[in-house]
Formats: C-alpha cells, structure tokens, sequence
C-alpha cells in the first residue's frame, strides 16, 4: 500500500510443551536455519534466533501485511512438523501453546539481538520461567500465573 511506513521490532520467546529440554545442541542450527526461512519467505526481516533445550527466542523486523498471529501459527507449526519428519526426538515433539512477543525501538536492536545470541550465557545464572517473568515485569505485561509455561511438574 502506497505511503504506509513502518518499523516494528518484536522480539518473540516460546517454549517447548512442558518446558522439556528437548531442543538438542546437534540439530539446533538446522531448527534455526529452517525457522530463519519461514521468518524470511514470509516477508519478515530475522535478526536473531537462537534456542535453549526448552525455548527459543526471535528477533524480527516485522512486516505488517501479516499479523503476529499468523507469523507465530505458521513458525511453530511448520517448525514442530520439521522436527517431527527429520526424526529429531523419539517422542512427537510439540511447541508449548502461547508466546511472548514484546515490541521493541530501533535503538533497542543491538541490545536485544546481543541478548538473543547470549542465551547460553544467560541461562547459566537463571531459569527460563525466571528470565520470562523478568521479561514480563519488564515490559509491565499483566499475567495470570496459570497461564505461564508450565513444565511437567506443574500438572
């Protein structure tokens, strides 16, 4: 559409069900590489993606001819189908339902992607439900606790 300016950064966390550690460091660059493709066939600029055992983060210069909702169903799904077909787990492999995704300035961008690409770092002082609780409060995002990723031992 003629005169339609934008610049919207999201910066996107989900989890695998159940928060299983899952996500295995031998396949997780081809996991990567694939959402990487879905982020740029859809018209979307990737800045950063990286995953732990049990989430992923993405970075995204977003498009605005398709909703976040769309972009995270098609993600997700056509992501969890990829592992399952190559076979990367013994069990079906499932991403959790829901997502976080917090916009973000153009001078938040060297922060986020250094934040993004740090996770392994990261998480060797905190836990993924304590990093997103953070990124919550941070955002001044209103929650119910029921509905935070929940792992196994959550019921």
């Amino acid at each position: 559409m003629p005169n339609t300016y934008t610049q919207l950064y999201i910066h996107f966390v989900f989890a695998v069900k159940y928060r299983q550690a899952t996500i295995k460091e031998e396949w997780e660059d081809r996991l990567q590489k694939y959402i990487t493709g879905i982020v740029q066939n859809n018209g979307h600029k990737l800045l950063a993606i990286n995953t732990m055992p049990d989430h992923l983060h993405l970075f995204v210069g977003l498009n605005p001819k398709q909703a976040i909702s769309d972009l995270m169903r098609l993600v997700k799904g056509d992501s969890s189908e990829f592992v399952n077909k190559e076979g990367f787990t013994i069990r079906k492999f499932y991403w959790q339902e829901g997502y976080g995704a917090f916009s973000n300035s153009r001078s938040q961008i060297d922060g986020v992607v250094k934040y993004v690409l740090n996770q392994k770092e990261h998480h060797s002082k905190k836990t993924f439900r304590e990093e997103y609780l953070e990124i919550l409060k941070d955002y001044a995002v209103e929650y119910e606790e029921k509905y935070i990723f929940h792992n196994l031992l959550d019921g």
